[in-house]
């Protein structure tokens, strides 16, 4: 796997590189303030006592892996507290975390970020279609597991694609319960011997909604718990940029493997809805400018209301002056009033939204040659 050119101000990142070692001491030798988004699937510590057997008394494969295992809650808070550090010092100022965890460790995980200054934004719900059975009928079957997604702090400016979430979801806006299988059939990686490759491979699936809603084509990714390669690998196809760190191994090997032999998507795939907030700013000003609306020409509100506008395009109505918005907002004794979509302009007998107008100057943009 080689590393593609690097972005401008990111010449030291070793983008798309798998790094051997410890999560703290990697992270810790980048750059500050370089990656966009990290993803994190830390040790969950499930504190198992024993084995785990079904009632046929077959022996469950769970997670009973040396790096899953703290001597107290006190240690497994010391390592937790020090990879966020880590973690945060290396985020960009309009950055974002993705955390990952079950009840053993994510409420541990979520107290620690706000004590660093994370904003947390959403805690999301992974509800599993397919989940393990609970073997001893002791407790509920553990269907879910919990995300947290927090910026670096709260003014952060982090990205947010909701169209593009709404659009995944049928037109539907996304909720923050995701109801996705876990990893099992062809995707399920294997070793040599036919076991799982690693106990905890998240489906790509979880990562590809995770990384459409949080990043745009060529941030880059970070995931210091990189395991078998997921984030890696959703993050190639998706054009993103990613720095994996893992200290097994086993698990490097099989996610360089894995990593290979991804493709990237296409340019044109890649592109995904846009927020009208994501969209060219056009002043109001700019269409009285233009002549597509007139100094003195009359606009109209659903409900009636009527505003001149003015050469500097702001709108008169009796004692009312200022912008679309402020006009609106205050006819109807509202706080706020989006003038676009309020106010009405008369053309062959009919009434037309100003926002129309504002499209018509943003489709020319989007026409010109950059």
């Amino acid at each position: 796997m080689t590393t593609k050119t690097k972005k401008k101000g990111a010449a030291t990142l070793p983008l798309n590189e798998i790094l051997a070692g410890d999560c703290v001491e990697v992270m810790n030798s980048l750059p500050e303030n370089s990656v966009d988004l990290i993803f994190a699937d830390p040790p969950y510590n499930l504190q198992l006592r024993g084995d785990l057997h079904r009632p046929d008394n077959s022996k469950v494969d769970a997670v009973d892996d040396h790096w899953d295992q703290f001597d107290s809650f006190k240690a497994y808070d010391k390592f937790t507290r020090a990879w966020l550090a880590a973690a945060r010092r290396i985020l960009k100022p309009n950055g974002a975390i993705w955390v990952i965890g079950s009840y053993h460790n994510v409420f541990r995980m979520g107290a620690e970020l706000q004590n660093q200054g994370f904003w947390i934004l959403n805690d999301v719900v992974w509800r599993k279609s397919n989940p393990m059975p609970n073997f001893r009928g002791k407790r509920l079957t553990n269907a879910h597991e919990t995300m947290i997604w927090a910026s670096k702090q709260e003014a952060s400016k982090y990205t947010f694609n909701y169209e593009a979430l709404k659009a995944l979801n049928d037109g539907v806006q996304m909720r923050s319960d995701w109801v996705i299988p876990i990893c099992n059939g062809h995707e399920r990686l294997k070793d040599d011997a036919g076991n799982k490759a690693h106990p905890t491979q998240k489906p790509e699936a979880l990562l590809h909604r995770v990384m459409v809603a949080a990043t745009n084509p060529g941030d880059v990714v970070l995931d210091p718990f990189f395991g078998t390669g997921t984030t890696g690998a959703v993050a190639k196809m998706l054009g993103r940029e990613f720095i994996g760190i893992e200290r097994e191994e086993a698990y490097r090997e099989v996610a360089k493997k894995r990593i290979d032999n991804v493709r990237k998507f296409d340019k044109e795939a890649l592109t995904v809805s846009q927020s009208k907030r994501a969209q060219p700013r056009v002043p109001f000003g700019q269409l009285v400018e233009r002549g597509m609306l007139r100094p003195g020409e009359v606009l109209t509100s659903p409900r009636g209301k009527v505003a001149k506008v003015r050469a500097d395009g702001t709108l008169v109505s009796d004692d009312v002056k200022g912008s679309i918005h402020q006009v609106g907002a205050a006819l109807e004794g509202a706080p706020s009033c989006n003038g676009w979509t309020y106010w009405m302009f008369k053309r062959d007998g009919k009434n037309v939204p100003i926002d129309l107008l504002r499209q018509q100057i943003r489709a020319e943009m989007a026409e010109r040659p950059n």
